[in-house]
């Protein structure tokens, strides 16, 4: 079986879609795809590779086309006609008094179905709103709750490093980030969330790297014997390097080297 990479829509999910040999998309190529409940559109992440049918865990649906002129042009239009479509729904949402914040909208490729998305702190009872929004626009409506890192993605930006966000451009998922990583990066505090608030996704990139060189250093604050006699206290840490700065009893400091 003949596969891709592609991510639906803009910043939807990172999929792998089968293509035959007559269908050759290139990477950064626009497809039209099948999906359960009808056609969609992305672009191809990947090269064509090889997979065994046996390795399938999810349902694999099939590229049914490289976009053409005249299907750009229908993604043109549903983009342009979702700000209504939005407007709309901001307005409902005001008059069923829901709590909840819409954050982005979308049509399916042939337009049968809207995808609302919003964040909210609990549940929402948004049946109402859905039997409105179907009234009004004659299509599939679905709602999705998404985090807030979800939104993120959704919203795109730019992180601390000045790139373009991480998770609106090639992050498949969410990957578990903890404190930890952050104190074995030495890192402030202050230094380590992104736009969603959390922790940025990037410290698990160089979690292992920093694991492995800060074996057998020593951790600010600790007690340690320096050359020549006496002790001092570890005040700064450098893993890359493997050297640590200690502040000896008189007040002095000096750096020590640890090679591996």
């Amino acid at each position: 079986m003949l596969v891709v990479q592609v991510r639906l829509r803009e910043t939807g999910k990172i999929s792998i879609f089968e293509i035959n040999e007559e269908i050759k998309p290139k990477v950064g190529d626009y497809v039209i795809v099948e999906q359960d409940r009808g056609l969609d559109y992305g672009q191809v992440l990947s090269e064509a590779e090889t997979i065994a049918d046996m390795v399938k865990d999810e349902p694999i649906y099939k590229v049914l086309r490289i976009a053409t002129s005249e299907d750009l042009n229908q993604i043109s239009k549903n983009k342009r006609r979702i700000k209504g479509v939005i407007n709309l729904c901001l307005k409902k949402i005001a008059e069923h008094k829901l709590e909840m914040k819409l954050v982005e909208a979308e049509y399916s490729f042939d337009r049968t179905k809207i995808i609302f998305y919003f964040t909210a702190e609990g549940r929402v009872d948004f049946r109402e709103l859905v039997k409105d929004l179907a009234k009004a626009f004659k299509v599939r409506i679905e709602l999705r709750q998404i985090g807030v890192r979800d939104e993120a993605k959704l919203l795109g930006g730019f992180g601390p490093c000045g790139r373009t966000l991480c998770c609106a451009t090639f992050l498949k998922d969410f990957e578990p980030v903890t404190m930890r990583m952050a104190k074995e990066q030495c890192l402030s505090p202050t230094k380590i969330s992104g736009l969603c608030g959390r922790l940025m996704c990037c410290l698990s990139y160089e979690a292992y790297l920093y694991q492995e060189l800060s074996s057998g250093l020593p951790k600010i604050g600790d007690l340690v014997e320096v050359e020549g006699g006496g002790k001092g206290r570890v005040v700064e840490l450098n893993i890359l390097k493997r050297t640590a700065v200690i502040e000896l009893e008189d007040g002095r400091k000096i750096k020590m080297s640890y090679r591996k």
